[in-house]
């Protein structure tokens, strides 16, 4: 095959179209979004009664949901209610795991943060 022949081949193609795209559409909200958020951990009781709770805020802008915007308040065991739920109706998806169980300093600020990410790690996959 000649030079000429192969530029001829490569050169011929149509060319793609690009267009600048507008700065609204570019930094504007996206056509549909939901967004989850696991925060604010609060530790409530006192001795073998202690738990910790987390809000959960969720935003979005799809129609099939009625409220743009809620939050509750959900305890770790809520999360694993909901995780055996998930497993016993889908068997067809890979339910992501949740952060283990902590039996020694579970009240401490950094075991606290650390299954706070956990927990918004499970939840928003």
């Amino acid at each position: 095959m000649s030079h000429s022949s192969f530029s001829r081949r490569f050169t011929a193609a149509p060319r793609l179209e690009t267009r600048q795209q507008p700065v609204d559409e570019l930094y504007g909200v996206p056509e549909n979004f939901l967004e989850i958020e696991v925060r604010n951990p609060q530790t409530h009781g006192f001795g073998r009664k202690m738990y910790t709770d987390y809000e959960i805020c969720c935003r979005t802008n799809i129609p099939a949901f009625k409220l743009k915007s809620s939050t509750v308040r959900r305890r770790y065991s809520d999360f694993e209610w909901f995780r055996d739920m998930l497993e016993r109706e889908t068997t067809k998806v890979n339910i992501p795991p949740l952060p283990g169980k902590v039996f020694t300093n579970r009240f401490s600020d950094e075991v606290i943060e650390s299954r706070r990410q956990g927990l918004e790690r499970f939840i928003q996959m």
